[in-house]
């Protein structure tokens, strides 16, 4: 027999053990870490233990979400993909699946971008009718004229961002 063989025996044997004194209900998880090697690592657990909550009491315990860590990243990474393809309205998430929140907040946010585009192309252009009037008619105040074209060239900067 091997010695990581004869290892998970002795911690099997020590868990079952152990498992006589704990309360009622409660499930037992041996963790070894071998940092750098994580196909070293070894998880022995109950029968029926859920791991949400293994992570669950981790987080009781002092876990944080401000750490870095492999899962976090891949989970942050795929909310961030939710939110790209829900604002292009491409490659929606599979019926209950927990990206769909994410995916449609991507939309909604799109689709208000859309909105306030359109409604500053309206502003623009009514703007600038505005100002060929004040042109044509003459005697208006020169810093209202001014003012009126900056803003244009502000509005005209933000439009020349967005895609038609």
């Amino acid at each position: 027999m091997s010695a990581v063989q004869r290892f998970h025996e002795a911690a099997n044997d020590a868990l079952v053990k152990l498992s006589e004194y704990c309360l009622p209900g409660a499930k037992l998880a041996l963790i070894i870490v071998t940092p750098g090697e994580p196909e070293r690592d070894l998880i022995l657990e109950d029968q029926g233990l859920d791991r949400n909550e293994v992570v669950s009491a981790l987080r009781r315990r002092g876990l944080s979400i401000d750490g870095d860590n492999a899962y976090k990243r891949d989970l942050l990474d795929a909310v961030v993909g939710a939110l790209a393809v829900g604002a292009q309205n491409r490659n929606p998430p599979p019926s209950g699946h927990w990206g769909q929140r994410f995916w449609d907040i991507g939309r909604e946010e799109r689709a208000l971008t859309d909105e306030l585009v359109e409604a500053l192309k309206l502003t623009r252009e009514n703007l600038r009718a505005c100002q060929a009037t004040i042109h044509l008619c003459g005697g208006f105040d020169p810093a209202y004229v001014n003012d009126a074209q900056a803003a244009m060239k502000v509005a005209d900067a933000v439009l020349a961002k967005t895609s038609e």
